[in-house]
């Protein structure tokens, strides 16, 4: 199964799951981030890969706005050279809005990671 087969399936798994109060608002960038983040399959999720940086949490401005596993917006564009558009989610939360590659805020945890590499 190619990686791309395997993250359509878990975002509509994932796209799923209810949750009840006090949550209003769930974030499944996997659906409406999914261009930016085939994107990143595509250049990334090769065939001999030794390892794919893949997120459990998605950061509010990081993979929330972008798509991408510890998804900094500025490097997400201009080192790994990804911009895609960026759908909005179902229901947005006014604290953690969907800026898509316009959210100027930075994701700490991508700004290292991505740093780092």
């Amino acid at each position: 199964m190619s990686p791309t087969y395997i993250s359509r399936w878990l975002a509509r798994e994932v796209d799923l799951l209810q949750f009840s109060a006090p949550t209003t608002c769930v974030y499944n960038p996997l659906i409406y981030a999914r261009k930016p983040h085939e994107a990143y399959l595509k250049q990334h999720a090769k065939q001999g890969l030794d390892a794919l940086f893949l997120g459990m949490n998605p950061g509010p401005w990081g993979m929330a706005q972008t798509g991408v596993p510890f998804g900094e917006v500025s490097l997400v564009r201009d080192f790994l050279g990804i911009d895609e558009a960026v759908n909005q989610p179902p229901s947005v939360h006014p604290k953690r809005p969907i800026d898509g590659f316009a959210c100027t805020r930075s994701e700490v945890s991508g700004r290292r990671l991505w740093g780092w590499v």
